[in-house]
């Protein structure tokens, strides 16, 4: 296994320092649409069925193997 490691400290200098923590006041992306809450799904008999059919689907797969 290689020893070799990098230094975990970053050199920056005093320009880019200022420019990465600088506050920058604007709004982007005003065109984009945001999704309302989507509507809970209704969990239907169909539902709890294929649920319950999977289940008895991969216990017989787990005993078969």
């Amino acid at each position: 296994m290689k020893s070799n490691v990098m230094p975990s400290l970053v050199q920056i200098g005093e320009n880019e320092l200022k420019q990465l923590i600088s506050e920058v006041k604007e709004t982007i992306a005003t065109d984009i649409n945001i999704r309302q809450e989507a509507k809970p799904a209704v969990f239907s008999s169909a539902d709890l069925w294929n649920i319950r059919r999977m289940r008895k689907y991969k216990a017989g797969r787990r005993s078969a193997l």
